[in-house]
């Protein structure tokens, strides 16, 4: 692996710690795709530091199972949003 691609990995995997981070957010922070952010925090980073992936697994399995809350939150923002328009 190269190593700039092994200081990204590092640099998302402290991210994501820090702020319990989900990829979408972690890749827009760093300016490469979902995908890119997903198969470094699954496939790259295990061989660097087996404990940190186990970490960042935990915190990637969290985000999963709560986005469908996420996802209604935002839904319902926007709607009331086109409300209070309709309303003006």
């Amino acid at each position: 692996m190269q190593e700039y691609i092994q200081r990204r990995v590092i640099d998302i995997c402290e991210y994501i710690l820090e702020s319990h981070a989900t990829v979408r957010q972690a890749a827009q922070v760093f300016q490469v795709s979902k995908s890119t952010v997903h198969k470094d925090m699954t496939e790259r980073l295990p061989s660097l530091n087996k404990q940190l992936a186990r970490e960042i697994k935990a915190i990637l399995e969290y985000n999963k199972a709560e986005r469908h809350l996420r996802g209604g939150e935002a839904t319902r923002r926007k709607y009331k949003d086109l409300q209070k328009q309709s309303a003006q």
